[in-house]
């Protein structure tokens, strides 16, 4: 699409977010829609901080491989010798390489496969979970779907699990583990963990329509992102984080994280470890969807074209993405 049809596309669905397209490190369009705070009146700018949901479960896998690659971890360590007693129904053999690739086969607190809309409410008491062992009874008393291994099923809770098992074998704490790992190497200085309950003046408020009414998502998410999503930033940092994950800034062996695991022909996509790919070409990709947050930024290394598109409204990135082919 023509950029300069992305100005109708978002007038017409009423976008609130930032589109963001960079070729080799310059950028080709770079344009804020909407508003980060409805009540104050607050434009969104191309700095925006936005929540990106699922999007962050890429940083998670690479934290959690930083550990493996520093031997804290193997790919084949199972949950269960971190975990010890705590959540009983997690089979004795699932591992860290399962997890990762979402085969586990673990019960979801958070089932996207189940018949739910993003207006439910799901995490209880939001405020309360500001630390990944306060997830914990969230996490238990899920069966098991289906042996180890066997197949593909996206889950938000493996993701949980990841983080705790990360804090508990290197003595870091999840949030801090990112840091370390992934943002500071990648050198994404826009983007961090912040509270829903106390964001700062450059975060965007994410919206959802409530009983007639567009309300914020503030009882909807955990208060604190863990390792299934949630962590904010900007589109230039997610064009900075592609850029130094391909130069190995991050991880030494990129095309083993990127190197297809699973087939999802559902999506019409394939899945690596944390991210998702094309189903035919080499672009890489990470997606968020959750209540009062949409999200997906995509990475060509072939031609170090990335596009990032980011929303403070549950549907609102998805008109755009599609405009763009994302």
């Amino acid at each position: 699409m023509p950029y300069d049809e992305i100005d109708k596309v978002a007038e017409d669905t009423g976008f609130s977010g930032v589109v963001w397209v960079d070729r080799g490190g310059e950028v080709e369009f770079a344009r804020a829609y909407g508003l980060a705070n409805r009540a104050y009146r607050v434009p969104n700018s191309v700095e925006t901080r936005f929540g990106i949901a699922s999007g962050s479960k890429g940083f998670t896998a690479l934290a959690v491989l930083s550990l493996v690659r520093a031997g804290v971890l193997e790919m084949g360590t199972t949950a269960r010798s971190l975990l010890g007693t705590d959540l009983p129904l997690i089979a004795d053999d699932v591992t860290v390489e399962h997890l990762l690739t979402h085969t586990s086969g673990i019960g979801d607190y958070l089932d996207e496969e189940a018949e739910s809309e993003v207006t439910d409410y799901f995490v209880g008491a939001a405020h309360e979970l500001t630390t990944t062992e306060a997830f914990l009874p969230l996490l238990d008393g899920h069966p098991a779907k289906f042996r180890a291994g066997a197949r593909f099923a996206y889950c938000n809770g493996g993701f949980v699990v990841l983080a705790l098992l990360a804090e508990r074998a290197s003595g870091t704490g999840y949030h801090d583990l990112v840091r370390q790992q992934v943002l500071r190497p990648a050198g994404m200085t826009g983007t961090d963990f912040l509270r829903s309950d106390e964001l700062p003046a450059d975060a965007a408020v994410g919206y959802l329509p409530l009983d007639g009414r567009d309300r914020t998502n503030v009882f909807h998410l955990p208060v604190l992102a863990t390792g299934d999503g949630g962590i904010h930033t900007t589109a230039a940092d997610m064009s900075t984080f592609w850029r130094a994950l391909f130069a190995g800034a991050i991880v030494d062996d990129v095309q083993e994280v990127v190197r297809p695991r699973r087939d999802v022909p559902q999506e019409s996509l394939r899945y690596g470890l944390g991210f998702w790919l094309h189903a035919s070409t080499d672009t890489v990709m990470l997606v968020g969807y959750d209540a009062g947050a949409s999200f997906k930024s995509t990475h060509d290394p072939r031609t170090g074209t990335t596009r990032t598109v980011l929303s403070n409204t549950s549907p609102g990135a998805w008109p755009m993405a599609r405009a763009l082919d994302l």
